[in-house]
């Protein structure tokens, strides 16, 4: 089985949708870990908009990288550029490193609408992403 690590800045957002993507599917076929180089709690926005999509992240908590430092990973993806010019090393003897910068919307402002809508926005993008990584590199066996 594979272990996933999504790495973003504070492992409260995007990293937080991708993990419950990542999970939905992956399914059994991999372990998946997100983690922030900081941690800034699961951000209610992003929960939201994945309860839209029928997926509930609630549950999920925001964690620092060091905690997952005796996992070998797989695959470490970080998905904002703050955090991939950051990251702090990684011990993995097979980690393939992927960046993928999704926009932040947890900085959207405007209207409700208008921030739902960035919410939206970055949801989908995120999602189409790690269903193609799925299906690329979890899937194929590679």
């Amino acid at each position: 089985m594979k272990n996933v690590l999504v790495l973003c800045t504070g492992n409260s957002c995007r990293s937080q949708m991708a993990h419950g993507y990542l999970n939905h599917f992956a399914g059994s076929k991999a372990n998946i870990y997100s983690a922030g180089i900081e941690t800034h709690g699961l951000n209610p926005g992003a929960v939201a908009i994945m309860q839209e999509d029928g997926l509930d992240i609630s549950k999920h908590t925001s964690n620092h990288v060091d905690e997952y430092k005796g996992v070998d990973f797989d695959f470490i993806i970080t998905v904002c550029d703050h955090a991939n010019e950051n990251c702090p090393f990684i011990p993995s003897k097979k980690a393939v490193r992927l960046h993928h910068n999704f926009f932040d919307p947890s900085k959207a402002v405007g209207s409700d609408a208008e921030v739902h809508e960035a919410f939206l926005t970055a949801r989908n993008e995120i999602k189409g992403y790690f269903k193609e990584f799925t299906s690329t590199h979890l899937e194929s066996g590679s």
